[in-house]
């Protein structure tokens, strides 16, 4: 429901995307936490023309998800413990600080992938997940 909050949704998904060995519940997680937080960012601040952009394609044998927004993006301090479990930027009672480090766990242990994030404040974050093939 992206749209209903005024935030453009962009996606880009490379043709003939291999299969793999994931577990698809654990990896919608993922990514429900990803947009989520890229909503929550956006609504923050209020970004002129807001929007979140999915995106998949294959590198190096393999699968790469990429969740980017032009939000406020993360100072370096925040980028630094953002997988931390129970650290949050959020206020009291809108957030529990677990989401992006059970998002790491289920990305680096379940799966065997990475999780990086690419920030830059005042220009968005970028969330990049590479998962084996």
């Amino acid at each position: 429901n992206a749209e209903q909050h005024g935030i453009q949704l962009i996606t880009e998904f490379s043709d003939n995307l291999p299969a793999i060995n994931a577990s698809a519940p654990e990896l919608q997680q993922v990514l429900l936490n990803l947009l989520r937080n890229a909503k929550q960012a956006l609504q923050s601040q209020e970004t002129p023309n807001p929007f979140i952009c999915v995106r998949a394609y294959t590198e190096d044998n393999k699968l790469v998800i990429e969740v980017q927004d032009n939000g406020p993006g993360m100072t370096d301090t925040v980028h630094q413990h953002i997988f931390e479990p129970f650290f949050t930027t959020k206020e009291v009672g809108s957030g529990t600080g677990l989401g992006l480090s059970v998002s790491y766990f289920i990305i680096t242990e379940r799966h065997q992938g990475t999780i990086d994030v690419k920030t830059t404040p005042g220009k968005g974050s970028n969330f990049i997940i590479k998962l084996p093939i």
